[in-house]
């Protein structure tokens, strides 16, 4: 699994197996270019999304949930459907609660990221390590530098050296609020993880996750619930708008999904030699 996700060099590569539970849907197993992680947000999506195309191909219909056994625990995938039934995406229930970790310094992140060290905002919070499943390190930045970012491989190894952040993956996520809904959205994000071989990622369901359990953890009423759109890819050429929401109750975050609309880009046959 390792060697096929090398070659198909995407951020992330599904592999779905029997369940251990019969009661759930299926076990999937989900690799980057170079290792297993226990949790991803987007590649749920799309594998619940594609697991429900094969099956109306054979004429018949999932459920409205699916449940993926992960490493990081449960996964419940709630399919969206047209009127007429047909599934057009997904959205995924977070596998675990919100979890904070170290803050590294805003210089840091910003010679990480190529941006001045005054682009990056720490009103709010400061730059530090978030997880619903899989850590990553979140950084506010102004609308004006989100843009102009560009990882710069030297300053994470540096980075890595000095600061262990993000389970050795030293992924960061950058986010920058919108006035206006500018662009169509609440916030635009970006994802970087050069020393894991991504140097960006044009859409990151477990990094935006983890951005709006902080923000609600941060910004929301004790019993309320947040819900933002998020637009990633844009420098890519390859714009994905990601819906994210986080419930809070009784002061806590509860509840983190993530989820969007999918389109078929290719299928076919892989040959094991």
């Amino acid at each position: 699994m390792q060697a096929i996700a090398a070659e198909f060099n995407y951020s992330e590569s599904t592999f779905v197996l029997p369940p251990e539970d019969p009661a759930h849907t299926t076990r999937v197993r989900i690799f980057t270019r170079q290792n297993e992680i226990p949790f991803a947000g987007h590649p749920n999506v799309g594998t619940a999304f594609a697991l429900a195309h094969l099956a109306e191909r054979s004429g018949k219909t999932l459920g409205a949930t699916l449940l993926f056994e992960e490493g990081a625990g449960l996964v419940p995938v709630d399919l969206l459907r047209e009127a007429d039934g047909r599934v057009t995406g997904a959205t995924l229930t977070a596998p675990q609660p919100l979890t904070l970790d170290q803050q590294i310094p805003p210089a840091v992140v910003a010679r990480c990221v190529g941006l001045d060290a005054s682009a990056v905002l720490t009103a709010r919070h400061e730059p530090v390590v978030a997880s619903v499943g899989l850590p990553f390190l979140i950084a506010e930045v102004s609308p004006e530098a989100i843009g102009r970012a560009r990882p710069e491989v030297a300053a994470f190894a540096e980075a890595a050296r000095r600061f262990p952040f993000a389970t050795g993956r030293s992924a960061i996520h950058i986010y920058a609020r919108m006035p206006d809904r500018r662009d169509g959205a609440d916030l635009r994000a970006r994802m970087f993880a050069p020393l894991g071989g991504t140097m960006e990622d044009p859409a990151t369901g477990s990094a935006n996750g983890a951005l709006i359990a902080l923000l609600a953890s941060l910004e929301a009423a004790a019993d309320s619930v947040v819900a933002l759109d998020v637009l990633q890819g844009v420098e890519m050429g390859r714009p994905s708008l990601l819906q994210v929401s986080a419930q809070k109750t009784a002061g806590a975050v509860s509840r983190v999904r993530v989820g969007g609309r999918c389109a078929p880009v290719m299928e076919g046959t892989l040959t094991l030699t």
